[in-house]
């Protein structure tokens, strides 16, 4: 059996770690390395070992009872969760590692919500139970209210296999059949460790240990239960290859590297792989020249892959993280989204080519920056999630490229959405091309991104052209007309289209829909939405005050404050925009005693969107990328129309 085992925590509460004990105590590596000795196997990168963070998701393999494990240890860094969520993607399945001093933290819930969007069998490792306010029964209280009530103590109640009767009652209680066995004739080991690697995997139950594992306590107990918790799957080895491509790097050497998971079939080297489709429609096929497999900072070169295997090939030039190649084509959507922009400002003796290229090559490998060169303005902009990302960028460019860059100030990331229902038309018909198309555009629930429908008959337009618009819709960002920010929690559904026998070309559709959804935004009342964090801020309690007063400044929202001894715990939520500078006001007027703690909640309506409105200064009429009139023929040449008058023209009526 091969199986893929993620490892996430918030920042510091002992990640890296409890991952090397793990490959200490299964022989995958000989010494225990420490973060604070800047030795530690999976944090290899020179940036990680400076800054003792981990900033890049990396894998290491290792065998129980003639299992391989593939351990993939992710970064704890809210800045690089969109790093971790790719990774999530591909596990099997996942530990949480949590402090037993702090707690379930804001991120920890965070990383909690991923798991469960990818439905990940969980389990949760209460770390540092040796440190001085450690309280095991206080974790174990929050894991039931912010994470799961089927979050169940294994620790003290499990052992060998065997349950004691506490444990065995609570797993029964959450399966009929179980429970009914039970109160028939009580608790047989076998059925119940059947019943639970079954339950486990279905995620209806989370196991929870605890110890220490910088000193090693808990660690032999939690690899056993582990190991029994998974079984043996049907065999995909014999079917067509499938694999998932979770990852994209460049070696020391500037070789590019995918990291795929292969998820059906085998995958051999001088293999030629589908990775996708052209615009016309025809499979893309691509040759594997080399297949490594990665422990660590070293890997070894195989001459095939097979289901449950994580590796990384060489050959593949047009794959992103999150594509599925082979038998099964698509690329998976990520539900972490960068937050602000920042402009890149380098040396004017550097050759501005060499600095865009530079960037695109980390645009490669993570999609979410976002490259953008204005031409114009002669500016670079990329977007982030938060200052430490930039800081990291900053080292990564000097290291790897050795350009000096720093960045400007950071801006946010708005987007916008619609407050009602409107139709919006879009014709193209310049001479000799020819398509027309009616979207309905709807106001979605928060946090639900673009989503396509069609309610429109075959009979009027054949299916081709309805998955061809559907292409259009969701091949590019399209741009709101308050701040030109991208478009968000909206549903599109296609009513009505026409294309012509002889006339209509590949990419006629895809003005008609750009223009259909631009004059559908120009007719409706639009919203301008902000990021918001979820915050904790832990204070002493004589700052209280001073912090709730500046909460309500930030046009932030605040729930019960509680008490914890002589500090303060306050959450609740508020505008990125007003917050992303308080961590630093915080540290200064309590002294170094306050902490914030945020994640990412979601967005919402703009607290002062006219103010930013008007900062903005965007200019809809001169967007000639994204505008919303149409284009018409008469007398064999076409002619525009401006969006307020495309109705009077429409064909489709």
């Amino acid at each position: 059996m091969k199986l893929v085992l993620g490892i996430l925590a918030h920042v510091d509460a002992g990640k890296t770690t409890f991952s090397e004990q793990l490959l200490y105590h299964t022989r995958a590596i000989r010494k225990l390395g420490r973060v604070d000795h800047q030795d530690a196997f999976m944090d290899h990168h020179p940036i990680e070992r400076e800054r003792g963070i981990t900033i890049f998701s990396d894998q290491a393999v290792f065998e129980i009872g003639g299992d391989t494990y593939y351990l993939v240890d992710t970064p704890g860094h809210v800045d690089f969760l969109s790093e971790t969520e790719r990774a999530i993607q591909v596990m099997d399945a996942a530990v949480i590692v949590v402090s037993g001093v702090e707690g379930v933290q804001s991120h920890t819930e965070t990383l909690w919500k991923l798991l469960r969007r990818y439905d990940v069998p969980t389990l949760i490792f209460i770390n540092k139970t040796d440190r001085e306010g450690a309280d095991i029964s206080r974790v174990m209280e929050a894991l039931k209210t912010k994470c799961s009530p089927d979050c169940i103590l294994f620790t003290g109640h499990y052992e060998d296999a065997l349950m004691d009767t506490t444990l065995a009652e609570a797993v029964a209680e959450r399966d009929e059949d179980l429970l009914e066995a039970y109160l028939d004739g009580g608790y047989q080991s076998e059925i119940w460790q059947g019943a639970l690697s079954r339950m486990f995997k279905k995620t209806e139950i989370f196991p929870v240990f605890a110890g220490s594992a910088l000193n090693d306590k808990g660690i032999d107990d939690f690899i056993k239960a582990m190991a029994g918790l998974f079984h043996e799957e049907e065999s995909q080895a014999e079917k067509p290859f499938s694999g998932h491509v979770y990852k994209i790097l460049h070696d020391s050497a500037g070789t590019r590297l995918s990291f795929i998971k292969v998820t059906a079939g085998k995958l051999k080297v001088k293999d030629e792989v589908p990775t996708g489709k052209d615009r016309e429609g025809r499979m893309i096929r691509q040759k594997i020249n080399e297949i490594r497999i990665y422990s660590g900072g070293r890997y070894t070169t195989v001459p095939e892959a097979v289901p449950g295997d994580l590796c990384a090939v060489t050959g593949l030039i047009a794959t992103q993280p999150g594509d599925g190649i082979g038998e099964r084509l698509y690329h998976a959507g990520y539900t972490t989204v960068p937050l602000l922009t920042a402009s890149v400002i380098y040396d004017e003796g550097l050759n501005v080519r060499t600095v865009l290229e530079a960037f695109k090559e980390l645009e490669d490998e993570d999609p979410m920056l976002e490259v953008v060169w204005n031409e114009s303005l002669q500016e670079m902009h990329i977007h982030i999630m938060g200052a430490i990302q930039l800081e990291v960028l900053e080292a990564i460019v000097r290291e790897r490229f050795g350009l000096a860059v720093h960045f400007g100030g950071c801006e946010i990331l708005y987007k916008e959405t619609i407050a009602a229902p409107v139709t919006g038309y879009g014709h193209f018909e310049p001479l000799r091309h020819y398509a027309e198309v009616h979207l309905r555009l709807e106001p979605a629930a928060p946090g639900t991104g673009i989503t396509f429908d069609s309610a429109c008959s075959v009979d009027i337009l054949d299916t081709n052209y309805q998955n061809l618009i559907k292409t259009h819709v969701f091949e590019r960002e399209h741009r709101g007309v308050l701040t030109g920010s991208p478009i968000t929690d909206m549903r599109i559904v296609l009513i009505n289209g026409r294309a012509h026998l002889k006339h209509t070309e590949g990419g006629d559709f895809r003005q008609a829909v750009y223009r259909a959804i631009r004059q559908g935004l120009e007719q409706a009342e639009s919203i301008l939405l902000e990021p918001v964090y979820r915050f904790e801020i832990e204070v002493p309690s004589e700052a209280m005050g001073r912090v709730m007063s500046d909460i309500q400044k930030m046009a932030g929202r605040l729930e019960a404050p509680e008490l914890k001894g002589d500090q303060t715990l306050i959450t609740g939520f508020c505008p990125v925009g007003t917050m992303m500078n308080y961590s630093q006001e915080i540290l200064s007027f309590t002294k170094g005693r306050g902490i914030l703690r945020t994640s990412f909640f979601g967005y919402e309506p703009c607290h002062n969107a006219e103010e930013v409105i008007e900062r903005v200064g965007y200019d809809k009429k001169h967007d000639v990328e994204n505008t919303s009139d149409s284009v018409f023929c008469s007398h064999g040449a076409g002619f525009n129309v401006p969006w307020d008058q495309v109705a009077e023209y429409i064909h489709c009526k």
